[in-house]
């Protein structure tokens, strides 16, 4: 659908998208207020704001808040990440008012109760114990610690740690959202039934008074830990299977070679009938699944191969991850692999803008990360004309298996020798 832009005189960022098809409204206001920007000793402020947003505000408790959303039908979310912060309401299209009232307030009036951060503190810990305790989560968050340089925001867990949640207290989260939760380089994000000029007229009611920038933004440069090939095994005594991450760090959302690396991902571990899938689960049976991913941020995220297979099948997987990326970098992807992966991402892209909020989290994207305003209806023309040529050439000059870092998560006594023979590079059991 066609999208209206434009920007209220404080620089927020205004999308409006008709879509009459049903009485919905989806509405997304993004701010600059994501993890990326802390400092270690405070990872985990940001989230912790966010997860806190919904426990009242100046004008209601937490109850009030919830039951004045519960009468006009409407859904509050609140989701934060390394870029920013979104807080998105769905309404019918006929209480759209009192919703874009009840948003304002939660923005720009929250009150941060101290019962509410205690309880949003506590949940935080409980996850990031329960996380330390899951095999799967330990691979993840090592393999993050792994890639990047000590100190980076990239290199630490998105919600932060134990130390760094326990040190946050309730005047932190007030300011941190004063000085965060500004109108400066965000965006509102309006999709459904609705009439554009009634949603500027709202806008500016609502958001029109409110100015500002986010006092600190992201700014760190993304250097790997090393650029030696090297094997990381934590110790999990007893465990039957291992969890196994091989990866680096891969490239910014807003690289030139984005579209040949979806369509690189996608033939070699983004599907069921991958690569990685064919060999590993199909012929040898290692493991029910394996996936890799491109984590494509504002900075470079990371390019990761994920899997769990047991412990006798541990090296043999390693040694197959890496051959078919060693394979995939020296003779590149097939005409046939290419079109396959091709005309499947450019199918399921009308799947994923079936409901206002899809399209919302779309534009939300364009917003993010400044991609031209036409990217989504240019995005299958522009997906079709990617070219074999083009993803063998955006592949080699982005995935490196002699720089993968190989983090297995699984009882050394039972997988050690057999990774030792394979003579990858340094190995380290921690």
């Amino acid at each position: 659908p066609e999208v209206q832009t434009g920007a209220l005189p404080n620089g927020l960022d205004l999308r409006i998208c008709m879509l009459p098809r049903l009485p919905i409204v989806s509405v997304n206001l993004f701010l600059r207020a994501g993890e990326g920007s802390l400092a270690e000793g405070r990872a985990g402020t940001a989230v912790l704001t966010g997860d806190a947003l919904e426990g009242g505000t100046r004008q209601r408790s937490g109850s009030d808040l919830a039951e004045a959303l519960e009468g006009i039908g409407a859904r509050l979310g609140v989701s934060t990440g390394w870029e920013g912060t979104s807080i998105s309401v769905s309404v019918l299209a006929d209480r759209l008012p009192e919703a874009f009232s009840l948003l304002a307030e939660v923005v720009l009036e929250p009150d941060f109760p101290s019962v509410e951060v205690d309880r949003v503190r506590e949940q935080r810990l409980a996850e990031i114990r329960q996380r330390s305790m899951d095999p799967s989560a330990l691979a993840s968050d090592e393999a993050s610690r792994r890639y990047y340089a000590e100190g980076l925001p990239y290199a630490r867990p998105q919600g932060g740690t134990e130390a760094s949640i326990r040190s946050v207290t309730r005047d932190h989260i007030r300011g941190y959202a004063d000085a965060c939760y500004q109108p400066g380089c965000g965006g509102l994000v309006v999709v459904g039934d609705i009439d554009p000029d009634q949603i500027r007229s709202l806008s500016g009611e609502h958001f029109g008074a409110w100015v500002g920038s986010p006092s600190v933004v992201d700014d760190f440069c993304v250097n790997p830990e090393t650029r030696e090939r090297r094997v990381w095994i934590l110790d999990r005594p007893g465990s039957v299977q291992s969890e196994l991450r091989v990866g680096h760090v891969g490239v910014a959302r807003t690289t030139p070679d984005y579209l040949p690396l979806s369509i690189a991902n996608l033939l070699f571990g983004g599907t069921f009938t991958s690569r990685l899938n064919l060999n590993l689960r199909e012929q040898h049976g290692f493991t029910y699944g394996v996936r890799s991913r491109f984590s494509f941020r504002s900075r470079p995220g990371p390019f990761t191969v994920s899997t769990a297979v047991g412990n006798d099948v541990t090296a043999p997987a390693v040694r197959e991850i890496l051959t078919e990326l060693e394979t995939l970098v020296r003779d590149g992807p097939t005409e046939e692999e290419v079109d396959a992966a091709r005309d499947y991402a450019a199918g399921v892209f009308g799947l994923h803008l079936e409901t206002a909020g899809q399209i919302a989290s779309r534009l939300n994207q364009i917003i993010v990360y400044g991609l031209p305003d036409d990217y989504y209806h240019l995005y299958r023309d522009n997906m079709r004309a990617v070219s074999t040529d083009e993803v063998t050439a955006a592949v080699r000059a982005h995935v490196r298996p002699d720089e993968v870092q190989v983090i297995i998560v699984g009882d050394a006594d039972s997988i050690l020798s057999s990774v030792e023979a394979l003579a990858l590079g340094p190995l380290q059991v921690v």
